[in-house]
């Protein structure tokens, strides 16, 4: 019987994060076919451009002036997938029918004022302004009495869906849990209350001790690929202390979060020398009032290229119908994203 080497052998791998398994098949990397060409073109923009509706000064779609802004800017978004309004529903429900009145609030985060950047293409002192801006942004829907849950996120780069260049996030914030962090806090929680630690701290601990999927690290953040990886060159920053959530942070630990994003976000795009694609966000605790020990304040980028800037990865077939599935191994992703420079290749 032959040894098992995980560089070649197919397996699955477990993610205490979502109680969910992932094949790992690294011998299909040698396959002749290497997946879907779609074009991610970097394109030379304006630092205004008087189209785009999150421009300062600019008119948006529904007829609102924005300010003239010249750091982070934030607005209700005019197109809101949730709605402020309490509404009571008298339907009675059924196991089969089961539904639940949704109150929450959508708001846009313009990074900077400048159209032509990207969070990539940012000095450490914009991005800290825009880990401060989602602070403050963190309390202030917090603090609402029906708002449970602040989901802080970005999608980057067309191939995510996202329809405006322009440097921005979106900031999602409800009355519920939403699913994916529900099904960590139930993990989280399990873990907590058989070992009085925090899941995620103490698996750092064992990364930093292993060295094999760290990309990053400072003093109190670091960037690895994590064990479970499902996309190419997933990542996670996370905390290497107890943090339950950004008001937590000290300005010292603001500062070390917004160095981790530019030196990861400058390596994606050193990567296939393009504006790389991804869709990131912060999962942190809940803003119910209560204590929630068992969180560590970390974030999520999911990018889907593959093997360049044209080769994108997709979830079909087998991952939509059994499990998900990756190629290249997450030690082989976090090797070629350590080795890259934390120099943007636009400016070498």
């Amino acid at each position: 019987m032959n040894k098992f080497n995980q560089s070649i052998h197919p397996h699955r791998r477990y993610n205490p994060l979502l109680d969910e398994w992932i094949l790992v098949s690294p011998q299909r990397a040698l396959r002749p076919w290497q997946g879907q060409t779609e074009s991610v073109v970097d394109e030379k923009r304006p630092s205004h451009d008087p189209n785009c509706y999150l421009c300062a000064g600019n008119v948006r779609a529904n007829g609102l002036q924005n300010d003239e802004y010249s750091d982070c800017y934030v607005f209700e978004n005019d197109f809101s997938a949730l709605m402020k309004d309490e509404v009571e529903d008298s339907e009675s429900n059924s196991f089969f029918f089961t539904r639940k009145v949704e109150r929450g609030i959508n708001k846009v985060v313009c990074f900077s004022p400048n159209h032509a950047l990207t969070l990539a293409e940012m000095n450490v002192n914009e991005i800290l302004s825009v880990v401060q801006t989602w602070t403050t942004e963190f309390q202030i829907l917090g603090a609402l009495d029906y708002i449970n849950h602040v989901q802080l996120f970005e999608n980057k780069g067309s191939v995510m869906g996202c329809s405006n260049p322009h440097p921005h996030g979106q900031i999602w914030a409800q009355s519920s849990i939403p699913t994916q962090v529900a099904k960590t806090q139930k993990q989280l929680f399990s873990y907590f209350e058989e070992n009085g630690r925090p899941l995620l701290l103490d698996y750092v601990q064992q990364e930093i001790s292993k060295e094999e999927r760290i990309v990053a690290e400072n003093e109190h953040f670091v960037v690895l690929v994590p064990f479970w990886a499902t996309w190419p060159f997933e990542t996670m920053i996370v905390a290497k202390f107890p943090c339950e959530h950004l008001l937590q942070l000290t300005s010292a630990q603001q500062l070390s979060f917004a160095q981790m994003i530019q030196h990861l976000t400058v390596k994606y795009d050193n990567l296939f020398q393009c504006s790389f694609p991804y869709s990131a966000g912060i999962h942190q605790a809940p803003t119910d009032g209560k204590a929630h020990p068992e969180w560590t304040l970390h974030m999520h980028f999911y990018p889907p290229l593959l093997r360049s800037a044209n080769v994108k990865k997709f979830q079909v077939g087998y991952e939509m119908l059994g499990e998900a599935q990756r190629d290249i191994t997450p030690e082989q992703s976090a090797e070629r994203l350590r080795s890259l420079s934390t120099i943007h290749y636009k400016t070498t």
